[in-house]
């Protein structure tokens, strides 16, 4: 729905500014992972139709993207030209890819209404953020200097979805290993389709539409980036386990319907590149996550005053495995 959202908005921008006789420039927020607005620039990019103006880019690159994009000379022309190719592309080729028909408009509409009440439905939930300020490294970003902003905004103790910032709301996910942000509900809509004899149509729209299989590839990341074994213990906790089932189920889901949606036989398949970068990395930052559940748990079981000592300890443990973790996989938070 966000990205589809921005597209349509876009588009609006486009009609009025050229009716105008305006060139619309797009500042766009690119950096960090797909939750916050990143993903492969060169799909995003070059997924552009003829509605959205286009002739200059200006985007934002943050964090862990800087150096790992641009830090040395061979990366940066790689990334660069990607860049150029698709603002190229885009501006010099007509491709029937690129523009989206009303029946494509539609059923995009329909997946994102969908998804975006599914993923509504969870945030509602009752035990929604409980569950983020008890079992992940939520409030431990305030102790980290890794974000330009503090975990929440206000001084209320009481925390409200609202507060929350961007960084350490999609980062804790990261930290989890469940990336709930950047693919839950999509299961859900594409097996709406399904059961609704639609699911060719899905497929047609990931041959046909850039647009489209930008979005379903950025997905994919968040999937491969998933591994919901690391806090498989969490299924048996008393408070806790039918909330973290529920989003295995819909994990497993969108897993299911984007193989079947794309053809694909594992995720990525059609980006070996980023398969093995990804599969590379998860290998670094397990045994540093495992730390981190470790501490996050025993942290918990202490409450008592006199283990101030150790309660200090394992915080800083925590801690330290954010930076570890966030510098390994790039795009944590």
């Amino acid at each position: 729905m966000a990205n589809w959202s921005i597209y349509r908005a876009k588009e609006d921008l486009t009609r009025i500014s050229r009716e105008a006789g305006i060139e619309v420039l797009f500042f766009d927020g690119r950096g960090g992972p797909t939750a916050r607005g990143g993903g492969n620039t060169y799909l995003f990019y070059a997924a552009l139709g003829r509605r959205i103006e286009s002739n200059q880019i200006q985007m934002t690159v943050q964090g862990q993207t800087v150096s790992s994009h641009y830090g040395i000379k061979p990366a940066a022309q790689h990334n660069l030209s990607q860049l150029l190719a698709a603002g190229l592309e885009n501006n010099l080729y007509d491709r029937p890819e690129r523009e989206l028909n009303d029946k494509q408009r539609d059923l995009i509409h329909k997946l994102a209404q969908s998804s975006y009440e599914k993923y509504q439905a969870l945030k509602e939930h009752p035990l929604f953020l409980p569950y983020l300020e008890e079992m992940s490294t939520l409030n431990y970003y305030n102790m980290a200097n890794i974000g330009s902003r503090p975990a929440k905004r206000g001084d209320k103790t009481e925390l409200h979805f609202e507060d929350l910032r961007a960084i350490p709301f999609v980062g804790a996910w990261a930290q989890l290993k469940q990336n709930v942000p950047g693919y839950y509900g999509l299961g859900s809509a594409l097996q709406e389709c399904e059961e609704e004899g639609d699911l060719p149509g899905c497929a047609e729209l990931y041959q046909r539409s850039g647009f489209f299989r930008a979005l379903i590839a950025n997905a994919m990341q968040n999937l491969a980036k998933s591994n919901f074994e690391l806090t498989r213990y969490m299924a048996d906790d008393p408070r806790f386990g039918a909330f973290w089932k529920m989003i295995h189920r819909e994990f497993e889901s969108t897993r299911e319907m984007v193989l079947k949606v794309t053809g694909q036989q594992v995720l990525l398949e059609d980006n070996p590149r980023a398969r093995l970068s990804i599969e590379l990395r998860e290998r670094v930052v397990l045994p540093l996550l495992i730390i981190q559940q470790s501490a996050l748990m025993r942290r918990e079981e202490l409450r008592e005053p006199d283990n101030e000592y150790l309660l200090e300890l394992y915080e800083k443990i925590i801690v330290r495995s954010l930076y570890g973790n966030i510098n390994a996989s790039r795009n944590s938070a």
